[in-house]
């Protein structure tokens, strides 16, 4: 692979402390048990710890260093093209709480970062969904009355800051933008001086739902408490067909320095071209870092190397004086109805939650499901929680046409991948890794740098897919669910909780 194919780490994991937290080891009894350390799970316990409540968050890795660790980090209410198609599917009053909901993380998370003093580089932007072909245009011009009439301050508009002409744009102002990592680590350490505690490295097996609540960890440990919040993106429990609900996406990023004078001053988001988000940050010596994500495609089922060379070439060709600094991918979980799913996890459920399918925008989202999740722990009203109500049926109806397609796209993968041609060992080369047989069996082997080959079952320990090699970041991908894989089988992002069985050639 080429220096110029790598793929680096996280800009925001570069430019934070890395601050660390022991792993459980001994039994433990809490009021609320946080399973998941990204955006989403620290609010939760933050919430949770200032009303009083005894929290423990269990992070399988490092803090904020999952996909809260990978965003472009926009906190904006403005979600590409969604208050159009929430005012058809969930009326005007689902539209607009939807609205509130998410203006309103945006203002306590200000609050937050001053009343902490944490320079988590707050910048307050305006945020645009925006296209470049006329075609576009009347779609644009309804989801902006659509926002407005929602609530936001929303409008058409046909100007913009980029660095080319647009057809017309949805501008949203007083939207806001931040160091992602820097502010969940200043929420975590708060979270630990007001006496709640994190353990990293501290994998949760298995959820016992009795009186109190048991979990069971990767360490022996297990953890006793009243109420439970499964805040790991993708739940890594599935108690409610949750997993038929949700598909995963991956996405791209590059990132790099231009002169301050070439901001385009804004977020910017096209649902076109594959999908083109910008931003920028500052940075320092009269320049911002520029940020740009596109190319989304489902885990393990594409060559992400050429996929950067174009998100790559889209950046430099309308940025000339672009110099790229950093590449790293993201990955998003969409409902199939549109609405992230934050509440009880199932029908059932008097003491466990959950939330995901927050669909690209995670920071407002998992902003919000802290202070929804908070509330109904403690037993008070929430205006929306009916809305974002995991176990609701009638939005599921409405979708079932996304609702079949994603599952016939499961099915396809979990039926279709075990047919596929497998390559001889042999013809692997150093850095390349792919799917072969051997004695029978589907085995995922890697070569690395120095000709040793790694051997793992190719079988995801979620459901049973078959992984695939994603070249350019060297991990082993579940198409089905969004599981990936280290080259040795340590899983690196869930659903997936235990690592691949190691296998000999």
């Amino acid at each position: 692979m080429s220096e110029k194919q790598q793929v680096s780490s996280s800009y925001w994991l570069e430019t934070a402390p890395d601050g660390r937290h022991p792993a459980l080891t001994e039994d433990l009894d809490v009021d609320v048990a946080v399973i998941g350390a990204g955006i989403a799970g620290l609010s939760t316990a933050w919430e949770l710890t200032r009303a009083g409540r005894s929290v423990a968050v269990l992070e399988a890795g490092r803090i904020a260093a999952g996909v809260t660790g990978h965003t472009t980090a926009k906190v904006t209410a403005l979600h590409t093209l969604v208050y159009d198609k929430l005012r058809r599917t969930r009326g005007p009053e689902g539209a607009r709480l939807y609205a509130r909901s998410q203006s309103e993380a945006i203002g306590h998370a200000a609050r937050i970062a001053e009343e902490l003093g944490v320079d988590c580089e707050w910048e307050t932007r305006s945020a645009y969904t925006y296209a470049r072909e006329q075609g576009r245009v009347a779609e644009l011009r309804a989801e902006a009355e659509a926002a407005a009439e929602a609530g936001l301050p929303a409008s058409f508009v046909t100007e913009t800051g980029l660095p080319f002409p647009v057809a017309g744009a949805v501008e949203v102002t007083g939207q806001a933008q931040f160091h992602p990592r820097k502010y969940l680590l200043a929420l975590a350490a708060d979270l630990v001086e007001h006496g709640g505690r994190i353990f990293e490295d501290t994998t949760v097996l298995g959820l016992d739902e009795g009186e109190p609540c048991r979990l069971s960890t990767a360490t022996g440990a297990t953890v006793r408490a009243r109420d439970v919040v499964v805040a790991t993106h993708y739940p890594i429990f599935d108690r409610a067909l949750l997993f038929a609900r949700l598909s995963t996406r991956r996405e791209l990023v590059v990132a790099g320095t231009i002169p301050a004078d070439q901001d385009p001053d804004g977020m910017f988001i096209t649902p076109d071209e594959d999908t083109r988000s910008v931003r920028t940050a500052p940075h320092g010596d009269g320049r911002r870092l520029l940020i740009v994500t596109g190319e989304h495609f489902t885990p393990g089922t594409s060559d992400p190397r050429a996929r950067f060379e174009r998100l790559t070439a889209w950046a430099t060709g309308h940025f000339p004086d672009l110099e790229l600094t950093h590449r790293w991918a993201t990955q998003d979980t969409e409902p199939t109805d549109t609405v992230p799913m934050v509440g009880p996890l199932h029908p059932g459920a008097r003491h466990t939650y959950v939330a995901t399918g927050f669909g690209g925008w995670g920071m407002t989202g998992g902003i919000m499901a802290g202070r929804l999740l908070s509330a109904q722990i403690l037993g008070e009203e929430c205006e929306w929680s009916a809305l974002y109500d995991p176990r609701r049926v009638k939005p599921q109806l409405r979708e079932a046409p996304t609702f079949l397609k994603t599952q016939a796209k499961v099915a396809g993968h979990f039926v279709g991948d075990r047919l596929r041609p497998a390559p001889p060992v042999e013809s692997l080369p150093p850095g390349e890794g792919a799917v072969v047989r051997a004695d029978g069996h589907r085995l995922a082997v890697y070569r690395d740098e120095d000709g040793g080959l790694h051997a793992v079952s190719a079988r995801c320990t979620h459901l049973g897919c078959l992984v695939d090699f994603n070249a350019a970041e060297r991990a082993w991908e579940c198409p089905c669910h969004g599981s990936r894989f280290d080259t040795d089988g340590k899983v690196i992002q869930g659903p997936a909780t235990k690592p691949l069985e190691q296998r000999d050639l």
